[in-house]
């Protein structure tokens, strides 16, 4: 299921296949290491440092950082900072799409951002509740993106953020709907990744919801799955769910080998 281009304005010499709005959503949702810039406290220049990163269910970036650490020092001391997330892979590094988001951090202590996070990265449960360790969430302000050659965009980092008209809501519905397809579609979830997103087969595990998409983790792997129209309520999810396991199970009728 993929997203269809969001009118915003674009440059007419750039591929009519580029949708900014659908690769930004997907880089910010599926990378989970990113390099945090920050303002140091002492010099004011600036540093740049890594670390792990999931998302707020409307695509805010949230971190688990330690007080030890130089970056949350600064973002204390200054919350102006930057987030850049690289898809990577073979070849000239350049040629993979990445994003950077222009943001401000906020100390929270909201227990949805704390169970997504760990959703993401459940082997930071061992130091999540050591008394140094917060979470902070990145108010994204601007988005420049570079999906390869002549594919750019610098705009309102809104454009790929997911608005919620109740947010307590759709995260009580997010966490039941993941528990349930943990518990009971382990299978479905496997297929889900290998079929739809063209990921190794394992133990495919949901690790979060939101209104544009599924995410999937494995270990260290992440996919994601879109969802067009965005998904605001149980009937549409268990409608869009429902679609996309006949669709993965048609692909694999279809060539069981995959």
């Amino acid at each position: 299921m993929t997203t269809s281009p969001v009118d915003i304005p674009r440059d007419p010499r750039q591929p009519a296949d580029f949708d900014p709005v659908a690769l930004g959503r997907h880089l910010l949702r599926a990378i989970r290491v990113g390099a945090l810039g920050t303002l140091d406290s002492a010099s004011g220049f600036p540093i740049t440092t890594l670390t792990s990163v999931a998302t707020d269910l409307d695509g805010a970036p949230i971190l688990l950082v330690s007080g030890l650490s130089h970056h949350t020092r600064n973002l204390k001391a200054d919350p102006r900072c930057s987030l850049l997330l690289g898809e990577g892979g073979r070849g000239d590094p350049l040629a993979h799409p990445r994003l950077t988001l222009v943001a401000e951090a906020r100390l929270t202590e909201d227990p949805v951002i704390r169970r997504r996070f760990l959703a993401r990265h459940p082997k930071a449960k061992l130091y999540v509740d050591f008394p140094d360790f917060a979470f902070f969430r990145l108010e994204p302000i601007r988005m420049l993106l570079n999906g390869g050659f002549a594919r750019a965009f610098d705009g309102e980092a809104s454009h790929i953020l997911s608005p919620l008209e109740d947010r307590a809501a759709y995260a009580e519905l997010e966490e039941g709907a993941v528990d349930h397809m943990n518990e009971d579609h382990a299978e479905t979830l496997e297929l889900y990744a290998r079929l739809l997103c063209k990921m190794p087969g394992g133990a495919w595990r949901a690790t979060g919801l939101d209104p544009h998409g599924l995410d999937l983790g494995l270990n260290d792997r992440t996919a994601r799955i879109a969802f067009n129209p965005p998904i605001q309520d149980g009937i549409a999810l268990r409608k869009a769910l429902k679609q996309m396991a006949e669709m993965a199970r048609a692909a694999e009728r279809k060539d069981p080998n995959v």
